[in-house]
């Protein structure tokens, strides 16, 4: 099962890094107002995020009017002593994020109040590699997003945001594998299955 979720995480990352730079920008801006109109996101007070990095969906285009819209933005922190993320409000890119582990800008503990419970976060956007209609993620390989979303008792909506070229027929998926509600790309809303 590794070795095929490798392959696949390989393929989709040749596919990514070969979109020419000004049709990630523009997908990305579609797919940043996809996610402002969806009612989830619309209705939530508290949204986890994400700050891109490489080639994936340019995320400052809508993390900007989240809090224009005076909603509470949540990003991640990878805590190297646990091997997981931790999760910090911000309010202030500038003097609040610095470059973390692969150079992704990261909260700075220091300047940032820390959430402390998982479950005031009522939106979820998701990074992700590979994404299959049923809602299967497939992420970089650490399984930090998998081990957060454990933690949480009462999960609200689950989404992720992916160029269509990172859709897959299908994903293999293991036990500890979580799932999206919707995947939204430059050219459609995906609404998954509900599990269950």
């Amino acid at each position: 099962m590794l070795s095929q979720k490798q392959a696949i995480r390989k393929n989709i990352l040749m596919l990514r890094e070969q979109l020419p730079l000004d049709a990630r920008t523009d997908y990305s801006a579609a797919i940043g107002a996809r996610i402002v109109q969806l009612d989830a996101y619309r209705q939530a007070g508290t949204i986890l995020g994400y700050m891109n990095f490489g080639t994936e969906v340019a995320s400052e285009l809508w993390i900007g009017q989240i809090l224009a819209e005076g909603k509470r933005l949540v990003l991640p922190k990878v805590n190297h002593h646990t091997n997981r993320l931790d999760l910090y409000y911000v309010e202030d890119f500038e003097n609040q994020l610095a470059p973390g582990l692969w150079g992704i800008r990261e909260p700075v503990a220091g300047h940032c109040e820390r959430l402390r419970e998982l479950d005031e976060i009522e939106f979820a956007l998701l990074p992700g590699v590979a994404f299959a209609r049923d809602g299967a993620r497939l992420g970089y390989g650490k399984g930090f997003y998998d081990k957060l979303l454990a933690q949480m008792t009462h999960r609200h909506v689950l989404a992720a945001a992916a160029f269509s070229l990172q859709i897959v027929e299908r994903l293999p998926q293991e036990t500890t594998d979580i799932k999206v509600e919707c995947i939204i790309t430059e050219q459609e809303i995906i609404e998954c299955p509900k599990p269950g």
